[in-house]
């Protein structure tokens, strides 16, 4: 769905433009081409701390742990588990 909206802004003193109420508190990101053209675009944004998150290896392993959320626990042979550990 495209949708192509035009209205005229006037940057106030302070170097500021208001792109309406129904974006506010939103993050965006401007791209300027060339001078006195903006493209600007909502986005979202990732903290670098949480950045590993996003990488395949990490995203497959906690796509793992959340499906593992779903099947019932089992009962765990500590014996067995005490063995295997004491063997590494």
């Amino acid at each position: 769905m495209k949708v192509n909206n035009q209205a005229i802004k006037r940057i106030g003193a302070s170097g500021q433009i208001s792109l309406g109420k129904e974006f506010a508190g939103r993050t965006v990101l401007v791209n300027s081409p060339e001078p006195g053209v903006w493209l600007i675009k909502t986005a979202q944004t990732i903290p670098d701390s949480e950045l590993w998150l996003h990488e395949p290896e990490a995203a497959a392993q906690l796509d793992r742990a959340m499906a593992a959320m779903d099947q019932p626990p089992e009962a765990t042979d500590l014996d067995a588990l005490e063995l295997h550990l004491s063997s590494r």
